[in-house]
């Protein structure tokens, strides 16, 4: 079992963003296609059937609730409806394959420690920045794209604010 809980986009986020096609807390369009790329789907974090699947594309800020400073970038997520990624599910197999960035932040959104990694072997990269005291958190970034995956948390870590409001499920960000 993981050290480390996986947070992905919430429900209340999603949800909002397919119903209005709106980005929450900016109100910019939302763009409806069929992928044209892997993604993922910032929801269930499994990669899109490319010419097969449609996605929504959308202004996301993934430092919201988090940090006071907005860093808002684009993500996608299914057209339809899909379950958002369990937070005790592991790294996600789907994102194995692909190149990634991580970024370790300390509170503040200070940057401590940045790692690419290419050869699906996250777990011991992943114990290695969180066993540094001052990583608050870490974003996983697509490092061919640039985009914002996903964050990764301690399990230990309980935040100040309650799930709904933490940067990824944000009611707030609606």
């Amino acid at each position: 079992m993981p050290s480390y809980r996986v947070v992905a986009v919430g429900d209340r986020i999603t949800d909002v963003v397919r119903k209005t096609l709106l980005s929450p807390g900016y109100g910019h369009p939302a763009h409806t296609e069929v992928a044209k790329g892997y993604g993922p789907c910032r929801q269930c974090l499994r990669t899109f059937s490319v010419g097969q699947e449609r996605r929504i594309l959308f202004t996301y800020d993934s430092f919201h609730g988090r940090e006071n400073m907005p860093l808002p970038g684009p993500v996608f997520i299914h057209e339809d409806y899909c379950e958002r990624y369990p937070e005790d599910g592991g790294f996600p197999v789907d994102m194995l394959s692909h190149k990634l960035t991580l970024n370790a932040y300390a509170r503040g959104r200070r940057l401590v420690a940045q790692s690419y990694v290419s050869n699906g072997l996250i777990e011991h990269e992943l114990e290695r920045l969180l066993a540094q005291p001052d990583v608050a958190y870490i974003h996983v970034r697509d490092t061919d794209a640039g985009c914002y995956d996903f964050s990764i948390e301690r399990k230990s870590d309980k935040q100040e604010l309650d799930e709904s409001k933490r940067s990824n499920g944000g009611d707030s960000h609606e």
